[in-house]
């Protein structure tokens, strides 16, 4: 194994080792006093240990990586259809890995800050944080085996795993009532998207024999084979990254700490949908049919996610609708054929992303509530938060020179030569929807954006009685470094070295400024973006005092509730589930238990009456013998005259 592999293979092992450490420390003592006690100390070492270590060693391995490298060994072999233990390298991979590392022990370290007695806690310190320090890193090392993974049931442990861990920590709060059922329905949620995923792998492992990614790349699969694999992976990417119509989990997994609202949205979970199709995206290139499907897939959730943050009160649930949206750029992208596109968008969200729901979690920490309506003011208070959120919005927005400005550009300008010039594998009315729709997303996520910014840190405080300021050096600094790249990872894109390692071929012959585009394609989605900042602007100008939201009219109700896709959802699915699930139980427990238990009370009741015959008294008993001689002998003179 050379030192490339080596540095694949430890580095979703570095992680795991520090989760399942953790998960053996006790949960601290009640009464262990602010520091959480010995417990308490040595999750937060582990924690931070572990994530430093694999980004140490995601950052060793994009510098080394000079080539795509391979290693597996044989794990099972069913009847010649085997199941490899192995990595699979290259620079996108170590890359994606960076940002996964990055965002996790960002999170790792703002938590020690944030799970402390906040203004409105009524315990001084949080006593499961080692178990919530232990499912970080195994949420890490879940993620980093998605990436390095060279075998798809490896990628489906990985991916499940990650499944598993966001139910633990979505629901990490106890005290919150909703926080248990919104784990259970992302749990729920997902495992419908995982049941195609699961199919679409054993689909491809059959048809080439083995699971390994460079064998099901390599093999040639019969079209309908191909097809209904792609569609059926579709549906995991649904689940996982939280696109329509299995969307609906994402906003109410809010009910989770701030953090983990962070690490589940920046740059591990939802980003697992769309890595995994750039993972085999040779099998989706050769499928239109699955590229259509996805490209209708992520034109709607581009724009219901953003309509949808549009109308909300929560500062949480604003953040969560807008990553449905900004992830539906990036399936977008890759519906037209971009791979590079897409993955340049979601690094640069990964930074903005993080960034934002940190400098929320340290809002909320500060003054006890997630309601915007019960915010603002806190520009003077808050002003580190205040000016890290602007650089957040801002790439958020695609406001110029921040990053989101440049890949979400990138997502643009390649749907726009998809719907003009036929570019790219799928039909050209995708670049047409995508396109289009991406258009319509700028407008939107410029006016929601501005909205937050307003309602939060502009005009009048509506708490009067609270004393806001900037959270903790151990809160502030993971905010502060995040805005680093949330403000200028974008221009990387100019680099020709970055870019190439965006690719899933390098080529010399690729073009020079293949993420960035620098030209009059620009001047509509920057026309778009003042009007939709200005519409917002304007409207708050009339009357500081009010919710931007109230030009919606009629509307806000129906984007406020996401234009009640979970009510729909609850009529087709659950409702009808439910109903099965009752039917089922009651067959089972009249039908089945009833015949059951009705032939054991018919056995019972004939067992007591040829009891009652066996303890007759004996004038009974002697007539019965006589009764029964004479039938005997009846019957004998009928034969005997018969014969």
């Amino acid at each position: 194994m050379s030192t490339t592999t080596l540095l694949g293979a430890l580095l979703p092992a570095v992680p795991l080792v520090a989760g399942l450490l953790g998960l053996l420390l006790p949960p601290a003592p009640r009464d262990a006093g602010t520091d959480g006690g010995p417990a308490r100390r040595v999750a937060i070492a582990l924690g931070v240990a572990g994530a430093a270590g694999a980004l140490a060693l995601a950052v060793a391995l994009l510098v080394t990586l000079d080539r795509p490298a391979e290693a597996s060994t044989t794990w099972v072999d069913l009847g010649g259809l085997t199941v490899s233990l192995g990595i699979r390298l290259d620079s996108a991979a170590a890359l994606v890995a960076v940002a996964v590392a990055a965002v996790a022990l960002a999170v790792q370290v703002y938590s020690v800050g944030y799970l402390r007695r906040g203004p409105h806690d009524d315990v001084d310190t949080d006593h499961r944080y080692p178990p919530y320090a232990a499912q970080i890193s195994l949420f890490t090392a879940a993620m980093l085996l998605v990436v390095v993974a060279g075998d798809l049931i490896l990628l489906l442990v990985g991916w499940e795993v990650m499944g598993i861990c966001s139910y633990l920590l979505i629901a990490h709060d106890r005290r919150l009532p909703e926080a248990p059922a919104a784990a259970m329905k992302a749990f729920l949620v997902t495992r419908v998207g995982d049941v195609g995923f699961l199919l679409g792998i054993a689909l491809l492992g059959v048809s080439a024999g083995s699971f390994r990614i460079a064998d099901v790349l390599a093999h040639d699969h019969a079209t309908g084979t191909l097809t209904a694999a792609c569609l059926l992976l579709l549906a995991g990417v649904a689940g996982k990254s939280a696109q329509f119509p299995l969307h609906t989990w994402l906003p109410d997994a809010m009910a989770g700490p701030t953090p983990i609202s962070a690490l589940i949205h920046a740059a591990t979970m939802v980003a697992a949908g769309v890595y995994a199709v750039t993972r085999l995206y040779p099998l989706f290139e050769v499928t239109p049919t699955a590229l259509a499907v996805l490209g209708v897939m992520a034109s709607v959730t581009l724009l219901l996610g953003a309509f949808a943050a549009t109308a909300q009160d929560d500062l949480k649930r604003v953040l969560a609708w807008s990553t449905v949206s900004q992830i539906g750029y990036m399936t977008g992208a890759l519906a037209v054929g971009s791979t590079p596109a897409a993955l340049f968008h979601l690094l640069t969200h990964a930074a903005f992303k993080a960034l934002l729901f940190l400098a929320a979690g340290a809002v909320i920490h500060a003054v006890g509530t997630t309601l915007m309506s019960r915010m603002g003011g806190l520009r003077r208070s808050m002003p580190v938060t205040f000016w890290c959120t602007v650089i957040g919005l801002g790439a958020l927005a695609g406001v110029p020179p921040l990053s989101g400005f440049w890949s979400k550009d990138g997502v643009l300008t390649v749907a726009q030569d998809a719907a003009l010039h036929g570019t790219g594998p799928a039909p050209a009315w995708v670049g047409w929807l995508v396109w289009l729709a991406g258009l319509v997303g700028v407008a939107v996520t410029a006016w929601y954006a501005t909205r937050l910014l307003l309602r939060t840190f502009f005009g009048e405080t509506r708490m009067p009685l609270a004393h806001p300021h900037d959270p903790p050096a151990v809160m502030r600094w993971p905010v502060l470094l995040l805005a680093v790249p949330a403000a200028l990872l974008g221009l990387a894109g100019f680099d020709w070295a970055f870019a190439r390692r965006l690719l899933l071929t390098p080529t010399a012959s690729a073009p020079e400024h293949l993420l960035i585009h620098v030209g009059p394609e620009l001047l509509l989605p920057l026309a778009l973006l003042v009007v939709g900042a200005g519409l917002a602007w304007l409207r708050w100008l009339r009357d500081p005092a009010a919710d931007p939201a109230t030009a919606l009219g009629p509307l806000r109700p129906v984007f406020a509730a996401a234009f009640r896709l979970d009510d729909v959802q609850r009529a087709l699915v659950v409702r009808p589930a439910k109903a099965l699930a009752r039917a089922t139980r009651t067959a089972d427990e009249v039908v089945v238990d009833g015949a059951v238990e009705g032939s054991g009370r018919a056995a019972l009741g004939l067992g007591g009456g040829l009891a009652s015959l066996h303890r007759a008294a004996l004038p009974r008993a002697a007539a019965g013998v006589l009764a029964g001689a004479l039938l005997i002998g009846l019957a004998a003179v009928v034969i005997g005259v018969a014969a």
